[in-house]
């Protein structure tokens, strides 16, 4: 451990660059290296105010330091991992973290982030860091353990962790280590590369969406533990007090355990037999809103004797049974100024009351049953199994729920699986065969268990990507339309850049509004991941009647989408809720928590800037690592619009062009590269990265 290391841990009130107390922060964030068991200081305040904290950080050091051709596995590849200023404050809906990395996930790898809620990123701070680079790799396996200014690295093999399960790997981390810990784990998942691998924490909370869950077992980390003594001292606690108040009154109350005799929704609605209790909780440090569904005493997928607890979010519900896609409200993405209602208040026990004053009352709260698509029939016991063996194996259960099964369920329905040897008779709805295919692609077992550890955007491309991902499922039909036509869907619910439809108006929670899904595809074209767990789009209904018109053409649309896009560059960075924004009835509420955080009073307009900033370090990694121009951009999202909607419509090439050509314009890029101008680089005080790309011939005219 370096001299810098022992620093006291304990700092609560840094210093930034400028001499100026910056409340918040730590101070210090820790740079680790697994090659050589070293550690050294790197000062907050060379980061913040400038660039917030959590994804902002995250992307300005991926880019300081991670070279050109680095790929997910290699030694060179960096796990970055930050808090931001509201973190472990008690701020209502703060404290969530954000990993960063190559991630092994994407389709090609590429440089992606995961935010993850929980206590570990509090437990961080009160150890007295803002966040830890961890660099090279580990000759053996190993866990780091972080006391306050000790840090000590541990052999993961000789105490039994390495090959462990995920609970039982943080209940031994609990066992070797008494008292208060909080510990960041992978499973054997993880351990095996497979490229869906997640990161997991304390209430199942996990970093999951780019698969660095494998990129910490490619540096043979099994986890990390940290034990913080610490405080931190928010700016204005009268502040922190008020928040609290104001977003727990009156829907935001605490939520008690109930007996529930159904589970599931609309057409995958099920009995129950005997019943099962339902709690909700919250996902991080401090947070008074309870938005996570709590499942207690369910069937244990280990043991016919146990059972077990598992928190879950919207996609659980389709583990269980997936014959009817979600319902929606027709215009599901838009919101008004009287009905502004995030995600998170509507699964915060009962929702606000909606305001039926509101002239747009109806057009919002008008419901349409979800598509038909018969992926496998409702099945409680099954379900509970699905999610338990993901939890337990460290595997992202989105891509297992919404891409691998609807794959094989699908691809069995078309007969194309009679070519592929699975030992067993693959089938989705089979108990046996899903227990079999997970383990399977956790531990890479035999030929298809290589393959399918891949993930699916490498597996189908191996297998042959016009009869495994392009071939079309004929079981999907329209509910929303009066003749309840067919609806053509490819069997791999692929999007762009190996993540699958997501309120794409196609596969899982495909949203009915073309203009909703416009923007959300356009929004996953200049990312490398899933967009819609982060920025989950949201316009104003005051517009939607002339978006609707011509959203392809829209001003209006294309404002909506940077909105939300750097409202989700600020939900990372400041580090609140992944759900709570944008909230049009609240504009100033990440200003309003920076500012009780730091005591840094940012209006609104100017922290917008701080979050185009930190997206504009994005596209440079993007640009300058990935090679990423307007026409790899559009041949990746395009082919996956070609396919209908809930109600038949598609978007032709022409128009989805001067779409993009809008989006660029408005953020400053050129039209022909996708490119940002030194102008635009220079606006927002990245001068050095012109330079950076003006050598790299990246500089458009």
């Amino acid at each position: 451990m370096s001299d810098a290391a022992s620093k006291t841990a304990a700092t609560v009130i840094t210093e930034a660059a400028d001499g100026a107390k910056v409340f918040g922060y730590t101070g210090k964030i820790l740079r680790i290296s697994l090659t050589d068991q070293s550690t050294e200081i790197v000062p907050t305040s060379r980061y913040v105010p400038k660039y917030i904290g959590g994804r902002a950080i995250c992307n300005r050091i991926f880019y300081d330091e991670v070279p050109v051709g680095t790929q997910a596995f290699d030694a060179e590849n960096k796990i970055i991992f930050m808090t931001g200023p509201t973190t472990a404050t008690g701020i209502p809906t703060g404290g969530r973290s954000v990993f960063s990395s190559i991630a092994p996930n994407s389709y090609p790898e590429q440089y992606a982030w995961s935010g993850i809620g929980g206590w570990f990123g509090a437990e961080v701070k009160f150890a007295g860091y803002d966040g830890f680079i961890i660099e090279g790799t580990a000759d053996r396996p190993t866990y780091i353990l972080i006391k306050d200014n000790k840090i000590v690295f541990h052999d993961a093999c000789e105490v039994e962790l390495w090959g462990g399960l995920v609970h039982p790997t943080q209940a031994r981390l609990r066992e070797l280590h008494p008292g208060r810990l909080e510990s960041v784990v992978i499973g054997p998942a993880g351990e095996n590369l497979m490229r869906n691998a997640s990161v997991t924490t304390s209430n199942d909370n996990v970093a999951a969406k780019a698969g660095l869950g494998a990129v910490f077992g490619s540096k043979n980390l099994k986890a990390i533990s940290v034990s913080g003594s610490g405080t931190v001292i928010p700016a204005d606690i009268e502040k922190v007090l008020e928040l609290r108040r104001d977003m727990c009154s009156p829907a935001m109350r605490p939520n008690p355990v109930v007996q529930e005799t159904k589970h599931g929704m609309d057409g995958n609605l099920m009995e129950v037999e005997g019943g099962w209790l339902r709690g909700q909780v919250a996902c991080s440090h401090g947070c008074n809103q309870h938005c996570c569904r709590l499942m207690i005493d369910i069937p244990s997928a280990l043991s016919d004797d146990q059972t077990q607890n598992q928190v879950e979010k919207c996609v659980g519900i389709f583990a269980y049974g997936f014959k009817e896609d979600c319902s929606w409200l027709p215009i599901q993405s838009w919101e008004s100024s009287q009905n502004s209602m995030p995600p998170c208040k509507m699964l915060s026990g009962e929702p606000p009351i909606p305001d039926l004053t509101d002239p747009y009352f109806e057009q919002l709260f008008k419901q349409v049953r979800g598509d038909l698509v018969n992926f496998w029939k409702p099945d409680f016991h099954k379900g509970a199994v699905m999610m338990h063996l993901c939890n337990e194996y460290g595997i992202d259960k989105w891509d297992v729920i919404v891409w691998y099964l609807t794959w094989i369920a699908m691809c069995k329905k078309e007969g194309l699986l009679d070519e592929i040897d699975f030992e067993v008779e693959p089938d989705a709805e089979n108990e046996e065969f899903v227990r079999y295919f997970l383990d399977m692609i956790c531990y890479r077992r035999g030929e298809l268990g290589r393959l399918f550890g891949e993930g699916m955007a490498r597996a189908t491309r191996e297998l042959g990507y016009e009869k495994y991902s392009r071939s079309i499922y004929h079981g999907r039909f329209s509910q929303a339309l009066p003749d309840r036509r067919r609806l053509d869907l490819p069997v791999s619910l692929e999007a762009a850049w190996g993540m699958s439809y997501h309120w794409m108006g196609r596969g899982f929670e495909s949203t009915i509004d073309k203009p909703g899904w416009l923007a959300v595809a356009l929004m996953l074209m200049t990312s490398t991941r899933d967009m819609q767990t982060v920025a989950h789009f949201h316009g104003h209904v005051e517009n939607h009647a002339e978006i609707a018109a011509d959203p392809c053409h829209s001003k209006l649309l294309i404002e909506d989408v940077i909105t939300n896009e750097d409202k989700g560059e600020l939900k990372d960075s400041v580090s609140t809720c992944e759900w709570q924004s944008p909230d049009f009835a609240w504009d100033d509420m990440e200003a309003e928590m920076f500012a009780c955080a730091t005591g840094i009073a940012l209006p609104t307009p100017e922290l917008r800037e701080a979050a185009v900033r930190s997206k504009l370090i994005f596209r440079a990694i993007e640009m300058r690592n990935h090679g990423r121009t307007r026409q790899m951009e559009v041949n990746e999202i395009y082919p996956s619009l070609i396919y209908p909607d809930p109600l038949g419509e598609t978007v032709s090439l022409e128009d989805w062009n001067d779409f993009v050509d809008l989006y660029y314009e408005a953020r400053g890029w050129d039209i022909a590269t996708g490119w940002p101008t030194r102008a635009t680089w220079e606006k927002y005080g990245l001068n050095d990265i012109a330079e950076d790309m003006a050598a790299l011939g990246k500089l458009p005219r």
